[in-house]
């Protein structure tokens, strides 16, 4: 078995492990990367860009039809095979940026095989041991698989098999009413299936404002999808083409296909961690605020690290280790701004404290709102539907910012940047937005903090005064 020596080993050529990969290459460090899998990981291949480019194909064939208040109609027809040909060729452009071929002209030594722990600092994989300074363990998460009677003998999607299926479903049946659940329902429904969404919590989207969500679930309503909240799956049962759902209290609901959709899990199997003196929690790896784990010399980061399992957190991590490695620099993680979006149409997205969270906390808090309904650029793009909500504490700075609305992930970035920097209401109220864009919503939201206060008795008094005084 051949040796190597690295100043990093990198476990995972997904959107973090690529990220270490690539910048500490570039500042001059021996990096060695195994990855088993696809090169790009889950984000590439199996979620957020293939999805993306599904929900913006449902998108463009659910806004073909126009809008008939303003006079625009038609008659649009979904061929789903090509909706599916649009999402594999959206991957494969972004293949080569994330190919074993660039990586190694970055100078990383690419293994292409897994990999797991042999000792504290030792690794191996495709025949070769490496002995590395630090190892980052990057091998993301997975779908869930939950222990539904007669789900092992059912045929049944994940995100890693429903973007392959180029045939339509006649009747899409989701188990999940989270970010994924939600997402492919509406894409497949708005691409032509009859689709019913089950969630056993009281509400989809549970995690989210509760206000906005209750408007999301209004607009799935509206694209024709079946919603089953607060009733969990008791058996499913069937062949290709024919699944049955026996949903708690509902009976059986009968489909083509089924989509299992309830969360994810790290994956960690194959690595062997014992060896290493690895400890694991429910989540993942168990990390400290630098993502050391017990084993001071392995950091761990994205899904495997046990926290938000989101892309850009995966890569947020990645400058937090390479600050750790390379420069000695005691980074740590500070999470009070990770930003998360639901790219539904219109999309909800939410950055901060919730309501339920700051109370949790013991924090007196102030929403302020705006509705898109009365924003002047949603008019005139038929696109009403949403609200902008802030939450402040009670001297004004702002901990939390949700969004309902066409464009919400871009919507909500002011918002992410006020919290990041401690900023206060004020600062949103008082920024010049162009006119006429969707961002006004914002700086009417913060300026209805004020609201109360400027157009009180007292304020009127006081400009009476003013307005009295000589010349």
């Amino acid at each position: 078995m051949a040796h190597r020596k690295a100043d990093l080993c990198i476990i995972g050529g997904g959107s973090g492990g690529l990220s270490v990969a690539a910048g500490a290459a570039q500042m001059g460090a021996n990096v060695v990367l195994f990855e088993g899998g696809e090169m790009g990981g889950d984000c590439l291949n199996y979620g957020c860009v293939p999805s993306k480019a599904l929900l913006a194909a449902a998108k463009a064939a659910h806004h073909a039809n126009g809008h008939p208040e303003m006079g625009v109609t038609g008659t649009a027809s979904v061929d789903f095979a090509k909706a599916k040909d649009h999402v594999a060729s959206v991957i494969a452009s972004i293949a080569p940026h994330d190919s074993p071929e660039r990586f190694r002209g970055l100078g990383v030594d690419v293994i292409e095989d897994y990999a797991r722990f042999t000792g504290p600092r030792r690794v191996e994989g495709g025949g070769i041991t490496v002995e590395a300074r630090y190892t980052v363990v990057a091998t993301g998460s997975s779908a869930f698989i939950p222990p539904i009677p007669g789900l092992a003998e059912t045929p049944f999607h994940t995100n890693e098999s429903i973007f392959n299926d180029r045939t339509l479903p006649q009747h899409l049946i989701v188990i999940g009413g989270g970010p994924i659940g939600v997402e492919m329902a509406q894409a497949h429904c708005r691409l032509g299936a009859r689709v019913t969404l089950i969630e056993a919590a009281p509400s989809i989207m549970i995690r989210d404002d509760a206000a906005l969500v209750a408007l999301l679930r209004d607009r799935l309503k509206a694209d024709g999808i079946t919603l089953i909240e607060g009733a969990g799956v008791t058996a499913v049962s069937g062949t290709n083409g024919a699944v049955k759902v026996e949903v708690e209290g509902r009976g059986t609901i009968e489909g083509s296909h089924l989509l299992v959709a309830v969360g994810r899990k790290p994956n960690l199997d194959k690595l062997n961690l014992e060896a290493a003196g690895i400890e694991t929690g429910r989540g993942g790896i168990t990390t400290d605020r630098r993502l050391r784990s017990s084993n001071r010399r392995v950091f761990a980061i994205g899904d495997a690290a046990g926290r938000q399992q989101f892309t850009h957190v995966a890569g947020y991590h990645a400058g937090i280790v390479i600050r750790n490695t390379l420069f000695r620099l005691p980074a740590r993680i500070d999470d009070r701004a990770v930003p998360w979006v639901t790219y539904t149409d219109p999309e909800l997205a939410h950055v901060g404290l919730t309501e339920g969270e700051a109370e949790k906390q013991g924090i007196t808090t102030r929403r302020v709102e705006a509705d898109l309904a009365d924003n002047d650029r949603a008019r005139a793009e038929g696109r009403t539907e949403g609200r902008v909500v802030a939450l402040t504490d009670k001297r004004g700075r702002i901990i939390g910012a949700s969004i309902l609305g066409a464009g919400a992930g871009e919507l909500i970035q002011p918002w992410i940047l006020a919290i990041n920097n401690g900023m206060k209401i004020g600062a949103m109220a008082s920024m010049i937005a162009p006119y006429p864009t969707m961002g006004e919503a914002s700086k009417r939201a913060a300026g209805s903090y004020f609201t109360p206060t400027l157009f009180s008795e007292r304020t009127r008094r006081l400009v009476r005064f003013m307005l009295k005084l000589p010349f």
